[in-house]
């Protein structure tokens, strides 16, 4: 496990998007329902970061931020719908380590939480654990050295590969079409680069050993694209 997280948040869409994508990035996550919930399930445990909402039953999010950080120093992630500085800057004031506003893509959240993570560890003398991601099959990959690991041994990936890669693993079961992959990857729209992702992709799938007909990385969906299938461990 990366870490262990409290999610305090009321609103059971949102939480349980958050929940499963931190989850699926090897976090342990406890969701509380309401502020109250989320302080007793705070005082009950130890937790390497907090994320909180502002507006919540019961105790809100000022108040919860408050009565933690009476309590420890541990990183707070204040994740909201209100968007006026006099808010951020009163949850910052009241011990709060960073802001971030809802609609909120996945990616930045995750980003979010390791960028905290790490800079808390640093604080506190502890090892920072490696940014990796292991799937059911022997792949590992390890983002922030843009390498990867097929039952151990290292995949000879090609820049270009390696971000194809990424950007289809950080996105699991979103069917990215060949104009989309080119956009990402190449930053270009020109619709003659098509071919180029076509020959990218069946590299990948070979040097994965992941077949066509029976994958379990990247699959094809017939008339549409690609989408990635790992399943993380």
């Amino acid at each position: 496990m990366k870490g262990s997280l409290l999610l305090v948040e009321d609103d059971p869409e949102i939480a349980r998007v958050v929940r499963d994508t931190l989850r699926r990035e090897n976090y342990h996550v406890t969701w509380s329902t309401s502020g109250l919930e989320g302080w007793e399930d705070f005082l009950k445990q130890s937790y390497d970061l907090v994320l909180v909402d502002l507006m919540l039953p019961e105790m809100d999010g000022f108040d919860l931020c408050k009565n933690i950080r009476w309590k420890s120093d541990v990183p707070i992630l204040i994740i909201s719908a209100c968007k006026e500085d006099e808010v951020k800057v009163k949850g910052l004031h009241l011990g709060a380590d960073d802001y971030l506003t809802k609609p909120f893509s996945l990616a930045e959240l995750k980003a979010r939480v390791e960028s905290l993570l790490r800079r808390w560890r640093r604080y506190k003398g502890q090892p920072v654990p490696e940014n990796e991601t292991e799937y059911m099959g022997g792949l590992t990959l390890y983002w922030d050295r843009q390498k990867a690991e097929l039952d151990g041994s290292e995949i000879a990936l090609t820049a270009k590969e390696f971000d194809l890669l990424s950007v289809l693993a950080q996105h699991p079961e979103t069917v990215f079409s060949k104009r989309e992959l080119y956009q990402h990857v190449w930053q270009q729209a020109d619709a003659a680069g098509l071919h180029t992702v076509t020959v990218h992709i069946k590299s990948l799938r070979e040097k994965l050993a992941d077949p066509v007909k029976n994958p379990r990385f990247i699959q094809t969906v017939w008339g549409k694209g690609y989408r990635f299938i790992g399943e993380p461990l």
